[in-house]
């Protein structure tokens, strides 16, 4: 069950053709819609106070993104396709709701929510933000800028990378601090800056605890591997979603498709979670000694997750569209929470400069 909303935070169940799930909403019914996408292991709560803080004349919508919160439990997420389950279930709640363009943002995994959407419908994007988005190029066993994966069965990324004590304390519904792996802990040593507490802590561990959990969810399958750290990507569920093996041509697709969508890319600079050593990227563990049998950075280095998505951007921009990249000081992977003045500093200008869904 997902936490109360805010005041000033509205909550509708929303059936489409393709999921039926609570959607939050913010400001006039006819402001100018900006869509958010939440990231893995939280829900549409996590955006709440990001909504509150528009522009006046903007309506923020935030859906429970299929496999979290309160999407219909039933509805699981093919990976063979990568992010296409969710990015379908996007647009299909942009149709039920009669809108034709929006303002799009993303954070983590829904940032690769958005890449996908760039490449499947530019055309209802007026804007693109992406906050400590994951690479282009998916999460975990690749090894170059260019997303090369380190081994031919994508070894060391989808549902084998999710430590089982953190689905343990999932499964038990704990929101306390006893245990080093229970969320609360998670968001505060790994997603937060170590010792920040976010002011709504309570609701964002709620949302956290609101997973769906299976193999077919959260974490999803995994296959054996021969190859180091000896566990492949299986089929189901979203973190075998975010694997480089089903990522296909995306990042060709964004190249080619039109119109391209300024893109405004939002990080911390403390990021533990997206970055070129993220704390849960084997190459980094192998590295520290925390998962056996390393065969060294030729073999296996940390994801250069920074570096794929600055590379992709780049092209982008010189296939005629554009980017930005504001970098906030002192903060991890949700800079939109723990600094909301120079989040929206920058994420206001963003969606005021680039215009109206009229355009």
């Amino acid at each position: 069950m997902s936490p109360q909303p805010l005041p000033g935070i509205t909550a509708r169940a929303i059936t489409t053709g393709r999921l039926s799930t609570r959607v939050l909403f913010s400001g006039p019914e006819d402001g100018t819609p900006v869509l958010f996408l939440h990231g893995n292991l939280s829900s549409a709560t996590w955006w709440e106070t990001t909504m509150l803080r528009l522009p006046d004349d903007f309506r923020g919508i935030a859906p429970d993104q299929r496999g979290f919160g309160d999407a219909d439990p039933d509805a699981k997420i093919d990976a063979t396709d990568g992010l296409g389950d969710p990015a379908g279930d996007a647009l299909a709640l942009l149709h039920e709701l009669d809108i034709d363009r929006v303002h799009l943002v993303g954070n983590s995994m829904g940032g690769g929510v958005v890449w996908r959407l760039m490449a499947d419908a530019p055309q209802r994007i007026v804007s693109v933000t992406q906050v400590a988005p994951g690479s282009p190029y998916g999460f975990g066993g690749t090894g170059s800028t260019e997303g090369e994966p380190c081994w031919d069965d994508f070894a060391g990324s989808g549902g084998g990378l999710i430590n089982p004590q953190l689905v343990e304390r999932l499964a038990a519904g704990d929101d306390g601090m006893e245990s080093p792996f229970s969320p609360r802990s998670a968001l505060r040593t790994l997603i937060v800056v170590p010792g920040s507490i976010p002011e709504n802590e309570d609701a964002l561990v709620a949302a956290m605890l609101s997973t769906h959990l299976g193999e077919q969810d959260y974490p999803g399958d995994m296959v054996p591997s021969a190859n180091w750290p000896f566990v492949s990507p299986g089929t189901m569920g979203v973190n075998n979603a975010l694997s480089p093996r089903y990522v296909g041509d995306l990042v060709d697709r964004i190249l080619a498709a039109g119109p391209k969508p300024p893109v405004a890319w939002i990080r911390g600079e403390l990021d533990k979670v997206v970055g070129d050593n993220a704390a849960s990227d084997p190459g980094t563990l192998g590295a520290f000694g925390l998962i056996p049998g390393w065969p060294g950075a030729e073999a296996y280095p940390s994801q250069p997750m920074l570096g794929q998505t600055r590379q992709v951007l780049d092209r982008y921009a010189a296939a005629g569209g554009s980017y930005t990249e504001t970098i906030i000081e002192g903060t991890a992977h949700v800079p939109y929470i723990e600094a909301p003045t120079e989040f929206d500093a920058a994420f206001h200008a963003h969606i005021r400069t680039t215009g109206g869904t009229d355009e």
